[in-house]
């Protein structure tokens, strides 16, 4: 094995970097949406073993849903990149293009076991440019490839180093290929063919039999011509021990997937479900389409799934004589490499061991796969491609006559293959130009017209999207997925009864139940989503919220997995005020999902509905052990231990809201209820700061506004409150509390008797029956000397509230004074003491009620998006509701401003009786 120079590293290196430089620009598109954005496992707060658990795409491999792919090494990685960088692309397609660089050097030092050094450089920079290798690349999910071929390779060469002198066997180097080959299928499952290629190199390259002289020595052992020669029997102790390791792998890969294949269906392969002999003409087929991508990759294409390459159904289809010329030019070169020795036969037999053994997981012959042609998992086979191509061309350039001509072709291929790298990059910029691109290439797939709807729909561009939709619809109208797609978008613009016709038409497309046959083996499971978005459309309607559980139900009954249903039935049950069956329904889910801090959440809302706030709030600090940040739970379990009145209770409060303001510094609920936090602690500057806050990202919030002017008033500042108070009436003018506290700063501090009298009149059109603010109009008459109408407006005050007796006290004094003959000219019932007790109530009350604000709200949109949401409900009610418990603390100040009061009116009543 030659060695490589430090020139030929920074060559491929440079190569590298030319080709995919652009492709540090490109975001995150198709599947790494799915494996990146929507992927917990790759967030810090997941444990570490949970990787070892779930699924490429942070699915458990115990769910039936599952992909079933098995790559925790991988995701490992994108953890390191979240780490270091979070959800920031250009730090993903960054140790991409490193670890793709890191290939095509071991391929370089894997050329040189077989190729010269000229053509092995060749080779490794045909693989370095090749444009088939953008979705390897350029897409991160490809990093899947892209680790497991470090690995394949590496695993390689060591065994290369297996056979010592004298053809001892190198015992370290046999274990070191055990090892990498086990880390290789962590990073992705074809990397266990790697020990395919190490039987055939042992036994073809490095012992040097030929197809012939193998069978002539088993068969002399056989017949009992002579023994087993020595290097023969090392060769079967080494690759006895390779398929010992081999094997016990595919039985731990076995029970990792629970011996469960993954559930696809006709619109992910049609060719999977088809009969005989379509299935099989089919797949022999799209051996060639594969190989015509690696020779002529001028149209390049995402997604090859769904109508892409249409079935051959008869044997009379001419695509068949693509297949039988393919087999018979790989069968050629099959028969040199098996039947001849020298050096030029091995190489051949090497390259099509690269190109065949790795492809057979995705080649469909032995299981079906998720796709029809995928061009990330031609990476590994393109290195037998290049191997090949690269040998061709050094026996045609040593020819004299085409010497010249050799270069030129070579130096043409490599530069447009450069070129088409490049420009196939920016494809991947985003979603948009990707699919676009791939429907520039295929116009039968109804997937791509789907995704290009998706991407249209994420930038809130409802009507092309719907167009798109619409065309999926029309290239398979079949496909339960595009109707969907159509019902969500006319959902999405208000368009309700031709979202739920497309709906209906979604779902009924579904096949029927067979009792005893199994239903997760017959659909995608996300197809089971159209009864979700049917349910959450209709249950708009509150005349329709037992058909919209029958639907949720259904979808239960199709399968008793699907945690998102439970979710959406708990929400729909809590709607229907059945907290009890929403506990079970999210105990159902939990069942599925320990680990989901959204659920637990879910769970303490519901423990908020059933009057249960202590178990709630142990609920919330469950979920916030699982996600610290959960921004819900936090703000939630902070108004709960706010509103328990426990002092000890309030600095973890205070520490919740604020991590809470730290994520979500535009909402002024996070603002407001610190400054609630704050008036409780008697800190009124820090609570006038917070109030301020919160009024400045939200101009109209009636709470902040008609605190802080009660704050302003409470603290002796009543005049500062007074245009708060305008500013507040200006949004909310029936907001009677509000109207309370400006006539009370009117007729005490301002005098403006007039103005007070206005604001008591507009509380009773609002209210007749307000006692309070009749109270306050009884004394405005008083102040008017308008001692009839005040003895009248008393009168009534006293039958709205017949047990107030300083009501009552005021009108016997009133009549007192009616019946004396002279009027006492100094105001009877002094400014500033009258209004005392309603007004200290209302403060009180409106304190209370100012935390029944409402709240930001999240709602399930579960599967009216293309990923599972959370299922979120806010903690609180409408604005103006009255809360019915006060604390015992609140109870006590109340009760201390009632005697304040009442001594006060002992002070009117002594003044009034001349004392």
């Amino acid at each position: 094995m030659a060695d490589i120079s430090l020139k030929e590293v920074t060559l491929i290196v440079g190569v590298v970097t030319a080709c995919y430089w652009n492709s540090l620009f490109c975001g995150f598109v198709f599947d790494d949406v799915s494996a990146i954005l929507d992927n917990k496992d790759l967030h810090p707060s997941t444990p570490l073993k949970t990787l070892f658990q779930n699924d490429f795409w942070g699915t458990p491999m115990s769910e039936e849903r599952s992909h079933k792919s098995y790559r925790p090494l991988t995701v490992l990685t994108f953890r390191l990149n979240y780490l270091f960088s979070e959800l920031k692309p250009m730090s993903y397609h960054l140790l991409n293009m490193i670890f793709h660089a890191v290939v095509s050097v071991l391929f370089l030092k894997v050329c040189k076991l077989f190729l010269d050094n000229r053509s092995s450089v060749i080779a490794s920079l045909l693989f370095a440019v090749h444009p088939v290798h953008t979705e390897a690349v350029t897409g991160v999910v490809g990093r899947a490839e892209l680790l497991s071929s470090i690995f394949f390779l590496a695993a390689f060469l060591s065994y290369t180093k297996s056979k010592g002198r004298n053809n001892s066997i190198v015992w370290t180097a046999i274990a070191l290929t055990v090892f990498l080959v086990a880390v290789a299928t962590l990073c992705k499952e074809q990397g266990i063919t790697v020990v395919g290629i190490c039987c055939v190199y042992e036994v073809f390259i490095a012992q040097k039999y030929t197809l012939p002289s193998l069978c002539t020595t088993v068969g002399h052992f056989f017949c009992g011509k002579g023994s087993i020669p020595f290097s023969m029997l090392q060769t079967l102790i080494k690759l006895i021990v390779l398929m010992f390791s081999t094997l016990l792998l595919v039985v731990i890969r076995v029970q990792v997937i629970q011996s469960q294949l993954p559930v696809f269906t006709r619109f992910d392969n049609p060719a999977a479900v088809s009969p005989t002999p379509t299935r099989q003409l089919t797949f022999n087929y799209l051996l060639p389409v594969n190989a015509w991508l690696l020779l002529n990759p001028s149209e390049l294409c995402c997604d090859w799934t769904m109508g892409t390459i249409p079935l051959i159904e008869s044997f009379v289809d001419i695509r068949n004589f693509a297949t039988f010329t393919f087999f018979c030019f790989l069968g050629a070169l099959g028969v040199f490499g098996l039947r001849y020795p020298g050096n030029s036969s091995k190489t051949v037999l090497m390259a099509l061991c690269l190109m065949a053994l790795p492809f057979i997981p995705a080649s469909n012959l032995f299981f079906p796969v998720g796709f029809v042609v995928a061009e990330r998992v031609l990476y590994v086979p393109s290195m037998g491609f290049c191997i090949l191509v690269a040998h061709g061309w050094c026996k045609i350039s040593t020819k004299s006559v085409f010497k010249k001509l050799s270069w030129v072709c070579l130096s043409l291929v490599i530069f447009t293959h450069a070129l088409k790298t490049l420009h196939r990059n920016w494809d991947w910029e985003s979603e948009y130009t990707l699919f676009m691109s791939a429907l520039k290439v295929n116009k039968n797939n109804a997937k791509l017209w789907n995704n290009v709807g998706h991407a249209l729909e994420n930038e809130k561009n409802f009507e092309r999207a719907l167009k798109y939709f619409l065309q999926a619809t029309h290239v398979q109208p079949d496909d339960i997925g595009a109707h969907m797609n159509v019902g969500r978008t006319y959902k999405n613009l208000n368009r309700t009864k031709e979202a739920e016709e497309s709906y209906m038409t979604a779902k009924s497309l579904m096949p029927q139940i067979i009792p005893g046959k199994k239903y997760a083996a017959r659909i995608a499971p996300n197809h089971l989503n159209v009864y979700i978005n049917l349910a959450n459309l209709i249950r708009a309607n509150e005349s329709r919220l037992e058909e919209a559980d029958q639907l949720y139900r259904q979808a239960i009954s199709m399968r008793p997995d699907f945690k998102q249903a439970y979710i959406s039935r708990g929400e729909l049950l809590l709607k229907m005020n059945k907290p009890f069956k929403a506990k079970e329904a999210y105990l159902k889910a939990l069942e599925l999902d320990k680990n989901n801090a959204d659920l637990w959440y879910n769970l303490a809302i519901v423990h908020i509905e059933l009057k249960e706030p202590n178990e709630a709030l142990k609920i919330f600090n469950h979920a916030l052990q699982l996600n610290p940040k959960h921004k819900l739970a936090l703000f939630n379990s902070a108004i709960l231990m706010q509103e328990s009145g426990e002092v000890k209770l309030r600095p973890e409060a205070r520490k919740r809201l604020l991590s809470y303001i730290n994520q979500e510094p535009q909402d002024a609920n996070g603002y407001f209820n610190l400054g609630m936090l704050c008036m409780d602690d008697k800190k009124d500057t820090e609570a006038e700061m917070w109030m301020k806050k919160a009024i400045k990202l939200q101009a109209d919030f009636r709470s902040a506004l008609f605190n802080l002017a009660l704050l302003y008033s409470q603290t002796a500042r009543e005049l500062r409150a007074l245009p708060v108070l305008e500013e507040l009436l200006r949004y909310y003018p029936d907001h009677i509390k509000g109207l309370i506290l400006k006539g009370d700063i009117l007729m005490n501090q301002k005098k403006d008797v007039h103005g007070a009298k206005k604001c008591f009149e507009k509380i009773l059109e609002l209210d007749p029956s307000n006692v309070q603010g009749k109270h306050n109009l009884c004394v405005v008459y008083f102040e008017e000397k308008d001692l009839l109408k005040a003895e009248t407006c008393l009168i009534e005050t006293l039958a709205l509230a017949p047990h107030e007796e300083y009501i009552r006290r005021h009108l016997n004094i009133v009549r007192d004074k009616i019946s004396s003959a002279t009027l006492i000219e100094q105001p009877i019932f002094p400014a500033g003491r009258t209004l005392g007790v309603p007004r200290d109530k209302s403060r009180t009350e409106n304190v209370k009620d100012s935390r029944s604000e409402p709240r930001p709200t999240e709602k399930i949109k579960t599967s009216d998006n293309k990923s599972q949401s959370k299922s979120n409900k806010q903690l609180g009610e409408n604005a103006g509701k009255e809360t019915p418990h006060k604390t015992t603390k609140e109870v006590k100040e109340i009760e201390k401003k009632r005697v304040a009061a009442l001594k006060r009116l002992e002070e009117i009543e002594r003044i009034l009786n001349g004392e």
